[in-house]
């Protein structure tokens, strides 16, 4: 009785940067915990290779390829997602990344702006649209995807640190806002994890070894790790459970201000 809290059966959810990753392996495991899945990333070739994982869970599935900082594909993604679907009552916005890093005084506005626009405001737009939708639903769960930099900032993201940090305060804002309607928004912030995001650190032994020195956990984590959680905040396990922020990251925001 107690596991079937955690059931996704009935549940429809769109997953944006589905394509590889800490996307497609909630994507997968949302199909594995019974959920029809919307896939949303900018490769149709990644996401055909993801949606034939979704449907060997014998799930449906809707593709939608979207370049998630274009409000014009976003409105498409979206109808697409829902007219596919028949409705959407899970959204993970996990599309984003540091794109680059360097120094704030370095930083030119376009390059400030892009990061903004991929992780803060993309966020935004599929949170307007799909909340929506929930709202007059009356039901929903929204994931956002942010970041251990808004624990404990790094330098050189500068950027992007105070992207997902607008992420995060936007998350708890929406919480409060959409409660009423029984639709519920929660943040997680992934740590070091064997991502494509990650490759030029995963490609040196020694730099990847020395990235998770002060991770208490002591390794990189597996996307497939990200999935319990994005199961439980989605599910009816987490019925009470609204503008919370969790980090997954092996402690490392624990650790974080003693060796920096």
């Amino acid at each position: 009785m107690v596991l079937e809290m955690f059931s996704l059966e009935g549940k429809r959810a769109l997953v944006t940067g589905a394509s590889r990753g800490i996307g497609e392996a909630i994507a997968v495991g949302y199909a594995k915990a019974g959920a029809d899945v919307a896939l949303v990333a900018r490769s149709a070739e990644d996401l055909d290779r993801v949606a034939d994982r979704v449907r060997s869970e014998g799930r449906s599935v809707v593709t939608a390829v979207c370049d998630v900082t274009d409000d014009a594909q976003i409105d498409r993604a979206v109808a697409s997602c829902i007219d596919g679907l028949g409705f959407i009552d899970v959204l993970v916005n996990n599309a984003g990344g540091p794109v680059f890093n360097a120094p704030l005084i370095d930083f030119r506005d376009d390059g400030f702006r892009r990061i903004v626009e991929l992780n803060l405001l993309s966020t935004a737009r599929f949170c307007q649209r799909v909340g929506a939708h929930m709202v007059e639903r009356r039901n929903g769960s929204v994931l956002n995807n942010a970041s251990v930099t808004v624990l404990h900032p790094n330098g050189t993201q500068a950027a992007y640190g105070a992207a997902k940090a607008g992420v995060v305060n936007m998350t708890q804002a929406l919480a409060q806002e959409w409660g009423p309607s029984g639709v519920r928004v929660n943040a997680f912030s992934p740590g070091f994890v064997r991502t494509h995001i990650n490759r030029k650190l995963l490609a040196s032994d020694e730099a990847s070894a020395t990235a998770v020195e002060p991770v208490p956990l002591g390794r990189w984590a597996d996307p497939e790790e990200m999935v319990g959680l994005a199961i439980f905040l989605a599910s009816d396990a987490s019925s009470y459970v609204t503008g919370a922020h969790i980090a997954a990251d092996g402690g490392l925001s624990l650790a974080w201000p003693h060796v920096f």
